[in-house]
Order: structure tokens, then C-alpha cells, then sequence
């Protein structure tokens, strides 16, 4: 079985006729690992806009309860500004709003991708490590540690 750095592949035990006119099975798994790699980045700029969200949540509660005249200072592009509560209220509030949209639309986004990545999946019989090894007749070769191939055509690709 050949091993990858982060990936192993399940070759058909007899191949007959050649190479396929598709990508090879590293082709596939490395198109695989790159869609889910995009996934988890998106999942990560998400949690961190949610943490920055949470962040102006707190500030715009702190200063509701300040008076307006009073000075506060906010830090504009690496630069500490003064500024009072009334002025730098509303825009906390705005950024709070846009940094909500970018979230719905990375979201959206994250779920276009999965259903991008579920279709690949199917499309290419790719299996994950330890995902369907009970009851699935195709996946007790990957399981026995042998080079044995699914049923299909195509070669089956298993990624950890």
C-alpha cells in the first residue's frame, strides 16, 4: 500500500487495460486534501470574525452604560485615536454589522464547499481513514491492510 504524507491510497489489485483517461488517484487525493483545506481555513476565519463579533459585543455593552461626552480611544489602522463614546459608538456598531455579513457569507460558502467535497467524495469513491469499515463490502480490503480494489472501474482512494 502506498503511503502518503498524509493520505494512503488503495490501488486495484489487477489492473486491466492500462491507464484511465481520469487523474490519477494522487491527483485526486491531492485535489481532495485542497478542497478540505479550504474548508478548514474558512472554518477558521469564521471562529475568529465570531471571537472579534463577540469582542465589539462587549465594548458597545460597556459603553452604552458610559456618558457620551466622555473620551474614550480607539485603536484606527495601528494608531490609538481619541475620540468620545457618542462618536465611537456607532461605528463599533456598524462594524459589528458587517463583520456579521462576512460571517453569513462564509458560512454559505463552508456549506457549498462541503456539499463540493461530499460530491467529489462520491464521484472519485474516496473513503477517510476508519469511515465505513463496518458493513461495507468495497472497504474490507482497505481494512485488511491489502491492495485488494473495490468492484468499480475506478480506483477507490482512501485519505486519512
Amino acid at each position: 500500500m502506498a503511503a502518503n504524507s498524509s493520505s494512503t491510497i488503495s490501488k486495484p489489485s489487477n489492473s486491466t487495460g492500462g491507464k484511465q483517461s481520469g487523474p490519477s488517484a494522487e491527483q485526486v487525493v491531492a485535489a481532495f486534501q485542497r478542497m478540505r483545506s479550504e474548508q478548514r481555513n474558512m472554518a477558521s476565519k469564521a471562529a475568529e470574525l465570531e471571537m472579534e463579533i463577540n469582542e465589539h459585543s462587549l465594548v458597545i455593552e460597556t459603553l452604552k452604560d458610559v456618558d457620551p461626552t466622555r473620551k474614550c480611544f480607539r485603536l484606527v489602522g495601528g494608531v490609538l485615536v481619541e475620540r468620545t463614546v457618542k462618536e465611537v459608538l456607532p461605528a463599533l456598531e456598524s462594524n459589528k454589522e458587517q463583520i456579521s455579513k462576512i460571517v453569513e457569507s462564509i458560512n454559505t460558502q463552508m456549506q457549498l464547499k462541503g456539499r463540493e467535497l461530499t460530491e467529489y467524495r462520491e464521484k472519485y469513491n474516496i473513503r477517510l481513514v476508519g469511515e465505513g469499515e463496518d458493513g461495507q463490502g468495497k472497504s474490507s480490503a482497505s481494512s485488511n491492510g491489502g491492495e485488494g480494489g473495490g468492484s468499480k472501474g475506478g480506483a477507490g482512494v482512501l485519505v486519512s
